[in-house]
């Protein structure tokens, strides 16, 4: 058992015999008032959010977990299948694991996933992925200026909104963790 001091943001800890992990983590001293941890956590099993406050001496359990970058192969009903690139061992990883980003995942990309044991706890996608416009209406030649955007769809089949310049057969970048256009890549 560590205490709660020991602990940060992105940290794996068992609470309540659930598995989670720290999104937000904050040391307050209100006024005249005893000092208090104020922790954001995230249920791994069903993404549920928890807020709690720790006194600076408890305890809590941090759960060591195993970081592995792994590409993805492909998808096998509900489930990703994923190669280990040093030991070329394949996984199945199911689909809530990765969440909202699953929408940009194309083939051959590289993931980071923690296990715990054998058991996939967390799969993040890269930070910016580029991807082929594969649908949207024509775009309007020097309509760069304003910040009007229309839907486009993608080639993993994802829809966003994309400025008015961009055309169908256009690679464009997104950030995954928002799901915004950055940029048309050349």
């Amino acid at each position: 058992m560590s205490k709660v001091s020991d602990i940060s943001n992105g940290t794996f800890v068992r609470y309540n015999n659930e598995l989670c992990t720290v999104v937000e983590y904050q040391h307050r001293t209100p006024g005249n008032l005893r000092a208090f941890y104020q922790v954001k956590l995230r249920n791994v099993r069903n993404g549920k959010l928890i807020e709690q406050r720790f006194r600076p001496d408890e305890e809590i359990e941090i759960v060591r977990v195993e970081v592995k970058e792994m590409q993805y192969l492909y998808k096998d009903g509900t489930n990703l299948v994923c190669m280990d690139n040093e030991t070329y061992e394949q996984v199945y990883i199911s689909e809530e694991t990765v969440g909202e980003n699953f929408r940009f995942l194309k083939e051959n990309m590289i993931l980071k996933i923690s296990f715990d044991g054998d058991l996939a706890l967390l799969a993040e996608a890269p930070v910016m992925v580029e991807l082929e416009v594969t649908y949207t209406e024509p775009g309007i030649k020097g309509d760069t200026a304003t910040k009007t955007l229309k839907p486009g769809t993608l080639e993993t089949g994802a829809e966003i909104k994309i400025p008015l310049f961009v055309n169908t057969g256009d690679v464009i970048k997104i950030d995954t963790r928002t799901g915004e256009y950055v940029e048309r890549v050349k």
